[in-house]
C-alpha cells in the first residue's frame, strides 16, 4: 500500500506539470464537445489524434487521450437531457429521466447530477483503479463464454421487465431490437441475414442512427403532432439542486459507481449493460416511482443521477484490463492499447515494471481530469438550460437538423438518412401506443454479442447446454435473472391476495 501511494505521489508530480495539465484540459474539453455530438465517438476521434500525436511526448498523448475517453461521457448527458438526443449509446438512459426532467421545467438539475454524480463516480473509480486495479483484472478472467451469455441475458430480462409499464411491451421492444441486430453478415459462417439484398445493409445497422431515429426523431415527431407549442418545453425552474435532490441523488450515486466499476473490467458490452441495470435497480429501490417517465411521470432525477454514475465508473474501470492485462475491453480502449503500441510500449503485467512512472502519470491525470471536467460543466449548467428558452417548434426543428448531420457524419451515407426517417417513425408508433424504445437498443447492441458468446459456450462444451449451471458464476447469475423475472409477480400477487384491512 505504501509503495502504491508513492507511486501515485510521483505520478501527480508529474501530472501537475503546466505542459501534461494543459494536454488534460485539451482532452477534456474535446471529449466533452465530442459527447456532445451525436455520431462522433470518443474511438472515432482518438483514431484521428493518433497521427496528429505522434510526435508528442507519450505520457502527454494519452493524458490527452484519456481526458477524451471520459470527457466524451460527460458531454453525451446533455444533449440526451436537452434534447433527448443521446450523444453517446451510453447516455440513451439519461434521456429517458433526464429529458422528461427538461420538459417539466427541472433541466438545471438533471444536468447538475449528472455533471456531480461523473465526478463522485469517476474519483471513486480512479480510487478502486489505483488500489485493486491488478487483483480485479484478474479476476474477470473467469469469466467464460457462458458467463458473458448470461450477463447480457440479465440485462435482457433487467430492462424489458423493469423499463416500461407493461413486460409484454418491454419484450416485444427487445426482440424488435434482437432482429435490427441480427441484420447484416454473420460473424461466424459469413453469410448475410435480413439484408433484402440491399448492400448497404450487409455492415448492419449503425446504432447511433437506431438509436437517434428512435429518441430525437421520434420525440420531435411525437411533439410536434401530439403535444404542439407545448409550453412546458420553455418553463424553466432553478437550475441547482435542492436538498430533496441531493438525498436522492447521492445513494443513486453510489449504487450507480458500484453497478458499473466492475463491468468495465470485463468485455461484456462497454458502458451500455451497467447503466441500464442502474437505471432498472433505480426504479426498483425509488420511494418516487410516480415520477418516473415510463410511468407517465415528469421525471426522476435517481433516473439521471445512477446511470451517469454507472457510465463514467465503466469507462474508468476499464482502464483495469488495459493496463494490466493488455485486454481492451471497448472500442475506445482498443484505440488506446493501438496509441500505447504507436509509442513501443505493449500493456501488460511488465508494463508497471517497465513503464512504471508514465502509468502512474495517467492514473493521476484521472483524478485531475475529473476535476477539470466538473469545472468546465458544472458552470455551464445554466446557460445549457438557456436551450430551452428556445420556442418549441425550433427546437424540435433543430433537433431534426442535429440529428441528420449525426447520423450523415457516420458514414456520409443518403441511404443512413432514409433509415433514419423510417426509425423515427417507427419511434413515433412505438411512443403513440406505449412501447418502451430502451429495449430496442438493449437487443440491437447486446443481442449479436450474446448470440456470439451463446455459439462460443455451446461449441466449447460441444453442444451441452448444462455448461450454463455447471459454471458457478453462471449459474449465479441465472439464478439472478430467475429472481428478476419471478419475484416482483410473487410479491404483486401476495400482496393482492392479502385481505384489505
Amino acid at each position: 500500500m505504501i509503495d502504491t501511494l508513492t507511486a501515485l505521489m510521483g505520478g501527480f508530480a508529474a501530472a501537475v506539470s503546466p505542459v501534461n495539465l494543459a494536454w488534460a484540459l485539451i482532452g477534456c474539453f474535446i471529449g466533452t464537445a465530442i459527447g456532445v455530438l451525436p455520431g462522433i465517438g470518443p474511438a472515432l476521434t482518438v483514431a484521428m489524434l493518433l497521427p496528429i500525436t505522434a510526435k508528442v511526448d507519450p505520457s502527454s498523448a494519452l493524458i490527452m487521450f484519456a481526458g477524451v475517453y471520459y470527457g466524451a461521457m460527460f458531454g453525451g448527458s446533455t444533449t440526451s437531457i436537452l434534447m433527448n438526443t443521446p450523444g453517446e449509446s451510453a447516455t440513451m438512459v439519461t434521456a429517458m429521466e433526464g429529458n422528461a426532467m427538461a420538459r417539466s421545467g427541472r433541466a438545471g438539475p438533471a444536468l447538475a447530477t449528472a455533471a456531480i454524480g461523473s465526478f463522485v463516480a469517476g474519483t471513486i473509480a480512479t480510487l478502486l483503479l489505483t488500489l485493486f486495479a491488478p487483483l480485479l483484472a484478474g479476476f474477470a478472467l473467469n469469466f467464460g463464454p457462458a458467463e458473458y451469455f448470461m450477463i447480457m441475458a440479465l440485462a435482457f430480462t433487467t430492462v424489458s421487465a423493469v423499463i416500461g409499464q407493461s413486460v409484454l411491451k418491454g419484450m416485444t421492444s427487445l426482440f424488435i431490437g434482437l432482429g435490427i441486430g441480427l441484420i447484416g453478415i454473420d460473424a461466424v459462417s459469413g453469410t448475410t441475414r435480413y439484408t433484402l439484398g440491399v448492400p448497404e445493409l450487409f455492415d448492419g445497422i449503425d446504432v447511433v442512427v437506431v438509436a437517434v431515429g428512435l429518441f430525437a426523431v421520434g420525440e420531435a415527431l411525437y411533439g410536434v403532432i401530439y403535444r404542439g407549442a407545448d409550453a412546458t418545453m420553455n418553463r424553466m425552474s432553478s437550475t441547482h439542486m435542492s436538498r430533496a435532490d441531493w438525498r436522492r441523488s447521492m445513494p443513486a450515486w453510489l449504487r450507480g459507481t458500484l453497478i458499473g466499476f466492475p463491468f468495465g473490467l470485463i468485455p461484456a458490452g462497454g458502458a451500455e449493460i451497467p447503466t441500464f441495470l442502474s437505471y432498472a435497480a433505480e426504479k426498483k429501490l425509488s420511494k418516487h416511482r410516480d415520477e418516473f417517465s415510463p410511468n407517465g411521470g415528469p421525471g426522476a432525477i435517481e433516473g439521471v443521477a445512477g446511470p451517469e454514475a454507472a457510465n463514467n465508473a465503466t469507462v474508468t474501470a476499464a482502464l483495469a484490463p488495459l493496463l494490466t492485462l493488455g485486454i481492451p475491453t471497448s472500442a475506445t480502449t482498443a484505440i488506446l492499447l493501438a496509441a500505447f503500441q504507436n509509442y513501443n510500449l505493449q500493456p501488460g503485467p511488465a508494463l508497471m515494471q517497465t513503464s512504471g512512472p508514465l502509468v502512474w502519470t495517467l492514473i493521476a491525470s484521472l483524478y485531475i481530469g475529473n476535476v477539470m471536467l466538473l469545472v468546465l460543466n458544472l458552470p455551464l449548467v445554466g446557460l445549457w438550460v438557456r436551450v430551452l428558452r428556445i420556442p418549441t417548434p425550433l427546437l424540435y426543428g433543430g433537433i431534426v437538423i442535429f440529428s441528420t448531420l449525426g447520423a450523415y457524419s457516420l458514414r456520409q451515407s443518403t441511404f443512413d438518412l432514409m433509415l433514419l426517417g423510417i426509425i423515427g417513425l417507427m419511434g413515433l408508433a412505438m411512443r403513440r401506443y406505449g412501447f418502451p424504445v430502451a429495449p430496442v437498443i438493449v437487443g440491437m447492441i447486446l443481442g449479436p454479442m450474446a448470440e456470439k458468446q451463446l455459439r462460443n459456450a455451446l461449441s466449447i462444451s460441444q453442444g451441452d447446454w448444462s455448461v450454463f449451471v455447471t459454471r458457478p458464476l453462471s449459474l449465479a447469475l441465472l439464478c439472478v435473472m430467475v429472481a428478476v423475472l419471478v419475484i416482483p409477480r410473487f410479491i404483486r400477487r401476495r400482496a393482492g391476495a392479502l385481505p384489505s384491512r
